[in-house]
């Protein structure tokens, strides 16, 4: 077993790397990124006050007054679109020397070496060596974080500029997912409570619908073709055929104060914080639970028709099989029969699939998300693409894949408990 699970772990590196080099090089090939829409904000501004500009195009290869070439370049370098897509991705990936500081200095007539402050006092020597610029410390020993090129773009006449820039080596691999455009805050500090959220939500209703549906299901297996299966069915797949966003809109018009009653909030992971600061520690837990309740029953409402459907047929299989009928003919209880040997192998397809299900819960769903105002995962996921955030677009990748990829595991983990017959090897 322990061979295979090392073998599924390593076969996680290329499914990843395959997954994000597929998304991030969508991603920086797509119309209207980030540059485009600061040009275009560029633009819009510009036309108010009167000034003629020209198209994004022209802006872009430095054709416009309202935009110029050293801020594109700025631009260019705050977005890293200033290197080829193998780079950005590597430099993402924490492999590829990142640049975290840049100045610009310039040389001119016959001068070929300059002092340069580069920060808190320390000075450091440059000197043009070709097409780059070999950075010194005040030794003469070749400094290993800083670098340097001309700038053939910026270069005017007899004036050589120069970029010499600090990098280090930091991506995801070093626990750096970036920095978000729109927040302007680090990814993870962005994605963190807003992950807590979708996984306190998502992980309560999991639990809440394996607790009711596998009972719920076994009971239906068990007075199959009654009265009772019959009414919980039709209630089962009615529910099924509501998408949990639509019933969330239908509860809180029932339930959130709309035209009938007035029992739960219109939405909120909790009370605001001027409220909630106030309340006792049972306060607080009533109040989360307040708040819980609408969203936990659209969150679950989707999985709970094919747990319990799956849970019934599983059982009704079992049951007809030959060593059920043989454990009754040795003149075993009913109950031992049942909750004992039948039980037990019926569980088996649900406990195959719950990977899956953790996956799909902890990465939060936006439309439901969004009907409660609750600023989760899910949300923040889809608003970072309208944005186009890719800082934050990645992270999310990042967190889902590795989610998936797990969830894999622990299904093959609960399989293996649920059902003996199961070797890795």
């Amino acid at each position: 077993m322990t061979t295979y699970f090392i073998r599924r772990i390593l076969l996680m590196i290329p499914t990843f790397l395959g997954s994000t080099i597929l998304i991030f090089v969508i991603l920086q090939m797509a119309p209207g990124g980030p540059l485009e829409r600061t040009i275009q904000q560029l633009q819009a501004g510009a036309m108010q006050q009167g000034e003629s500009v020209g198209s994004v195009g022209d802006i872009m290869s430095g054709g416009s007054s309202v935009l110029p070439e050293s801020a594109l370049r700025e631009l260019r370098r705050f977005y890293g679109f200033d290197k080829p897509v193998y780079q950005r991705y590597l430099i993402w990936l924490g492999v590829w020397p990142r640049e975290i500081k840049h100045r610009e200095v310039k040389f001119s007539g016959d001068v070929k070496e300059v002092s340069k402050n580069v920060g808190r006092g320390t000075y450091m020597t440059l000197r043009l060596e070709g097409e780059q610029v070999g950075v010194y410390d005040k030794a003469g020993i070749t400094s290993d974080i800083w670098k340097g090129a001309i700038d053939k773009e910026a270069s005017k006449d007899d004036n050589v500029v120069a970029t010499i820039f600090q990098t280090e080596f930091s991506g995801i691999l070093t626990g750096n997912l970036g920095t978000s455009y729109t927040y302007d805050q680090p990814v993870s500090e962005v994605m963190a409570p807003r992950f807590k959220v979708s996984m306190f939500f998502g992980l309560t209703g999991l639990f809440l619908s394996y607790i009711v549906c596998i009972p719920l299901g076994i009971r239906k297996a068990l007075n199959h073709g009654s009265a009772f299966d019959f009414l919980s069915s039709v209630v089962v797949f009615a529910a099924y055929s509501i998408p949990g966003y639509a019933l969330g809109m239908v509860l809180l018009v029932l339930l959130g104060g709309g035209s009938f009653w007035d029992i739960f909030p219109l939405g909120g992971f909790r009370s605001p914080t001027e409220i909630w600061e106030t309340l006792s520690l049972w306060g607080k837990i009533k109040d989360q639970l307040w708040h819980m309740v609408l969203p936990i029953i659209a969150w679950s409402i989707s999985s709970f028709a094919g747990l319990t459907i799956l849970m019934k047929n599983s059982l009704l299989e079992n049951i007809s099989q030959d060593y059920i009928r043989t454990a009754f003919a040795k003149g075993l209880q009913e109950k031992r029969v049942i909750w004992v040997h039948a039980i037990r192998n019926s569980i088996i397809p649900i406990a195959s699939g719950i990977g899956g299900v953790i996956g799909v819960v902890i990465a939060g769903s936006y439309l439901i998300e969004k009907v409660f105002n609750i600023d989760g995962f899910g949300k923040m996921g889809f608003q970072a693409i309208l944005d186009r955030d890719y800082p934050i677009t990645l992270g999310f990748l990042v967190i889902v894949v590795v989610i998936r990829l797990v969830s894999n595991i622990l299904s093959d983990i609960a399989l293996a408990t649920v059902d003996p017959r199961i070797r890795f090897k």
